[in-house]
């Protein structure tokens, strides 16, 4: 059951990178954060067209965290401020040790892009 389970977690993992490479252009490597900061901007809904600076791009990538990890139990929604950006509540503590984590994320990715019907 583990087993198959990984097998199709690393199935899933590489279609998440498969579909940002095809769609988005971004130089380099894809990384995670890359594809964190992707959800954030879509999470906003203000566009790919905007400046952002440092502190905003920071918040876009906590958007994002706090969105994918919503249906694992980590965060609630608590509503949009005026300028249309989302806040959270952090409802428990996400993992401590760095693989979990990681794999946590991944994890809430794949499940984010099911959910938006893009796997």
């Amino acid at each position: 059951m583990e087993k198959e389970f990984m097998q199709q977690f690393h199935i899933n993992w590489n279609k998440v990178i498969l579909y940002m490479q095809n769609n988005f252009y971004i130089e380099g490597n894809m990384d995670i954060i890359g594809i964190i900061y992707i959800i954030g901007i879509q999470e906003l809904g203000k566009g790919t067209n905007i400046l952002f600076n440092r502190e905003d791009k920071v918040n876009i990538l906590h958007i994002a965290v706090c969105r994918i990890l919503e249906p694992f139990g980590y965060y609630s929604f608590v509503r949009r401020d005026k300028d249309g950006w989302p806040h959270y509540m952090l409802k428990k503590k996400i993992p401590f040790d760095q693989k979990k984590k990681l794999f946590l994320i991944k994890k809430a990715i794949i499940h984010y892009m099911s959910e938006e019907n893009i796997l």
